[in-house]
């Protein structure tokens, strides 16, 4: 028998979720699974599994099958753990254009990963993704929530310094 969501996460992250239900007629609560499932994954340490995902299902009265569709077609979700610091570089038409192959070279090298790889420590992983909404300033990376632009090796060392 699956775990309810309560029992997965806390009961400031359900309670975000029901925020989130709430916005929705009480018939469609179904709408509000891409956050449920983002607000239980960070609360995860950035990824989601099989029983969170099944807590979600239950919580939102979906079929199971359903939210895995969702979780599997959407790139934001991770079903492996990642570091501390995602670091998701745009590949896309633009950044690919201004050198974004070179910055993923560049911080595979550096932190001694590959793509979808997470250092030792914990700390960093790679991900590789389409676009991100910043052409102008390709190429250009996500980290969290803040982007950074016209990235060169230095620019890229200055920011990994200054993470806490």
């Amino acid at each position: 028998m699956s775990k309810s969501l309560s029992q997965l996460v806390s009961s400031k992250a359900v309670a975000e979720v029901e925020l989130w239900i709430s916005k929705y007629p009480a018939e469609q609560k179904q709408s509000a699974v891409m956050a449920a499932l983002r607000i239980v994954q960070d609360e995860n340490g950035g990824y989601l599994n099989r029983e969170l995902m099944d807590g979600v299902a239950g919580f939102l009265d979906m079929p199971f099958i359903a939210v895995y569709e969702v979780a599997s077609f959407y790139s934001m979700y991770e079903h492996n753990p990642v570091g501390k610091y995602k670091i998701c570089v745009c590949n896309s038409i633009s950044c690919m254009i201004n050198g974004s192959e070179k910055i993923i070279d560049y911080l595979e090298k550096k932190f001694g990963i590959g793509v979808g790889e997470v250092t030792k420590d914990g700390r960093f992983s790679i991900k590789e993704v389409e676009c991100l909404g910043a052409c102008v300033g390709a190429p250009m990376m996500m980290i969290g929530k803040e982007y950074y632009e016209d990235l060169t090796p230095e620019k890229i060392d200055i920011i990994i310094d200054g993470l806490k």
